[in-house]
């Protein structure tokens, strides 16, 4: 099988490959099973076989790291790491080799890190990969990223409880302000502003954005990446987009005082803002942008709406099953969620092939969202602590991170045991 190149950084995975792959892999034991029988091939249809392999598993990374005496496979999936197999350190080389040519990186650079990205083109679906590679140990640590466009969904794919849709819609429908989103690394924040962005974007509504890199392309939008070396980062960038006149800015972070002051700026003169931010939840938005030396009276007028988020793993359709709560579970589930039904039935997993006996298949966010009307706008002038804003804010009906998860788990959708993991302080 000849694979077709149509040039440096570019490749067309052969339609046999894709079709016999897709066919074949449908867990990880099926996925170890194609490589290793792939393994006596060249380097290039291993590398194919690997790629559609991850992801017609739903993989978000694959990890490729040597070891004393083997190279370890690994993949992302469902936000945890799967081993896949391992393999030769020779069949490593010749991949590290062939990554680093498509990525057009330096074959003899071994002692720094280096980063670059290529393109797959499956049928014709164009699925970027984001390569990482990192001077380790044992040799050069391989992570490809799988930035898939069927990761973009839209806005009511996200999973949100009704009341919390009406909410989202209404508030980016708004002419100005900014809306912050925050969460982990991997927590969605990503899908949830290009989930926005889809919403909003109509012929009339002119849309740029500033990224670092840019992830997905979407289809009538200015997408622009921030460049160090040419001098245009997020506050010199985001200075050029206000100069043509954008009725919506996505601002990919704000990370320090400049870039907070000009997005904060933008969204009181007429933009909608969508930015991210690292905190903890949606009340620690407030703190961190004060942290970085903005004054509250110029933050609490601009922001409409703070969001936090995590993914939790759904249960396995397939092997999980609805079992009565035990009075410890009711008593935890009680501890966040007010309403619990009488004899609640819980989902409770197993483990199959269909899901490489996890028991959960697939993710869906939780989220809270801290809405700044007129009383949190002049309570955050007062400079109030974290917990002191989240508890008005809780008071004022906001559902929290994990109170929404819990809500999950009485509706069948995840456990109890998951929640815990990804809400735990």
């Amino acid at each position: 099988m000849k694979q077709a190149m149509k040039n440096i950084g570019e490749v067309e995975i052969p339609k046999d490959i894709i079709e016999d792959v897709q066919k074949k892999v449908k867990n990880i034991p099926s996925l170890k099973e194609k490589i290793e029988l792939s393994l006596n091939r060249n380097t290039t249809e291993v590398l194919g076989i690997i790629l559609i392999g991850a992801i017609s598993l739903g993989a978000s990374d694959i990890h490729i790291e040597p070891e004393e005496s083997n190279v370890k496979f690994r993949a992302r999936i469902d936000g945890m790491l799967q081993d896949i197999l391992e393999m030769d350190i020779e069949k490593y080389r010749g991949l590290l080799s062939r990554i680093k040519l498509l990525s057009k990186l330096k074959l003899n650079v071994s002692d720094r890190p280096q980063d670059g990205r290529f393109s797959i083109i499956i049928g014709r679906e164009n699925i970027e990969i984001r390569t990482s590679i990192l001077p380790a140990e044992n040799g050069e640590s391989i992570v490809l990223r799988i930035l898939n466009p069927k990761s973009l969904i839209s806005l009511e794919a996200l999973g949100l409880r009704k009341d919390l849709l009406e909410i989202f819609n209404k508030e980016i429908e708004k002419p100005n302000g900014m809306i912050i989103v925050t969460g982990p690394t991997g927590s969605g924040k990503t899908t949830t502003l290009y989930a926005f962005l889809k919403k909003i974007n109509k012929p009339d509504v002119k849309i740029i954005t500033l990224e670092d890199p840019i992830e997905y392309h979407l289809d009538g939008i200015s997408q622009t990446q921030v460049d160090a070396k040419k001098g245009y980062g997020f506050a010199s960038g985001l200075r050029s987009i206000m100069r043509q006149d954008p009725d919506a800015i996505l601002v990919g972070e704000i990370r320090d005082l400049e870039t907070a002051k000009t997005a904060l700026q933008a969204a009181l003169t007429g933009h909608l803002v969508f930015t991210t931010l690292h905190t903890n939840d949606a009340a620690g938005t407030i703190a961190r942008l004060q942290a970085l030396g903005e004054k509250a009276i110029n933050i609490s007028p601009a922001i409409n709406m703070a969001i936090a988020q995590r993914l939790v793993r759904k249960v396995c359709k397939e092997c999980s099953k609805l079992e009565k709560a035990t009075p410890e579970e009711i008593k935890i589930i009680k501890k966040e969620v007010t309403d619990v039904p009488q004899n609640l039935k819980i989902a409770k997993t197993k483990g199959c092939d269909q899901c490489n006996e996890t028991g959960y298949k697939g993710r869906i966010s939780i989220f809270e969202a801290l809405l700044v009307d007129e009383e949190i706008e002049n309570f955050i002038l007062t400079a109030p602590s974290i917990v002191a804003l989240r508890n008005l804010a809780i008071k004022k009906g906001m559902t929290t991170v994990r109170q929404d998860g819990f809500m999950k788990v009485i509706e069948g959708i995840t456990t109890i045991e998951e929640v815990e993991r990804v809400t735990a302080e």
